[in-house]
């Protein structure tokens, strides 16, 4: 089942997709933690079967970021061993974490601004996990899968000078604004299957920079939302962004940063696509 939310920005409506691409009104406030909390998901698809559901025309309607603003968002750096190649970084032994703050959600097709004084604007096309209970002390990697609510595209975009040159943490680089592109769809966990086993893929201005697939991550889905769970509580609707693969500016030869006019486009096997137009801050 793939959840989303359609409308200006301010005003989505919160919406469900069935099979054959029919858009329908769930009947709901939002979807948002408390959504997912309260057996939301369950709530929709029951509705969904029983024909109850009021129909939408998507017509030109703008597709906004399919959760309601998260909680948090928990970052996992480093997490493609061909990613850390690029980068000059050593693998981690553990997960690298960060955190990017919550109001740099966007829609999958909004327009990401350059950040005034930026000149290293990049792209990172993410499998990112939205978490559906909350998560505390987690046992097992098992335990950790039941969890999770379902998985979107995520666009992690970075200044990689604020980022790596200006001292201090990493946040400071990835919490510009419109620095999160999200959706189109939250797609149910039950629907996507197994998580390492995506195809990711992204190109900008037509030109493809990069071709990975979730199962090169260093640390698999299961075990950062188990390891996660040991330092942080997770809660419902936060989102997890679980890293990328090789391909982005940073590791490029001449480091082809974005800029006003880009065009970068996104997708990963069965969540969808996003396109963006670069503007300036």
């Amino acid at each position: 089942m793939k959840l989303l939310r359609v409308g200006p920005v301010g005003q989505e409506r919160p919406a469900v997709m069935d099979a054959e691409g029919n858009l329908y009104d769930i009947g709901e406030p939002e979807i948002d933690g408390a959504f997912l909390a309260s057996g939301g998901v369950a709530r929709v698809r029951a509705a969904l079967e029983r024909g109850e559901l009021t129909a939408i025309e998507a017509g030109s309607l703008r597709v906004g970021p399919p959760i309601g603003r998260p909680g948090k968002i928990v970052c996992i750096g480093l997490n493609y061993s061909d990613h850390a190649a690029e980068t000059g970084a050593t693998p981690p032994t553990e997960p690298v974490v960060f955190m990017k703050a919550p109001n740099t959600v966007v829609g999958p097709d909004d327009e990401i601004l350059v950040p005034r004084g930026s000149v290293k604007t990049d792209w990172e096309v993410e499998l990112a996990v939205v978490i559906g209970e909350t998560c505390r002390y987690l046992e097992s990697r098992e335990e950790a899968l039941t969890k999770i609510a379902g998985y979107a595209i995520s666009n992690d975009v970075s200044e990689r000078e604020f980022q790596l040159e200006r001292g201090g943490q990493w946040d400071k680089g990835k919490s510009c604004e419109t620095f999160n592109p999200l959706g189109p769809w939250l797609v149910t966990a039950d629907e996507v299957g197994d998580p390492q086993d995506l195809g990711m893929r992204l190109w900008v201005n037509g030109e493809q920079r990069q071709n990975g697939n979730s199962k090169n991550m260093i640390f698999d889905v299961a075990e950062v939302v188990r390891y996660l769970s040991r330092f942080m509580v997770l809660e419902p609707g936060d989102v997890i962004n679980t890293g990328t693969p090789a391909g982005v500016a940073l590791g490029l030869p001449g480091q082809p940063y974005l800029r006003e006019g880009d065009v970068v486009e996104l997708e990963i096997d069965g969540l969808g696509r996003q396109r963006q137009t670069v503007g300036q801050a």
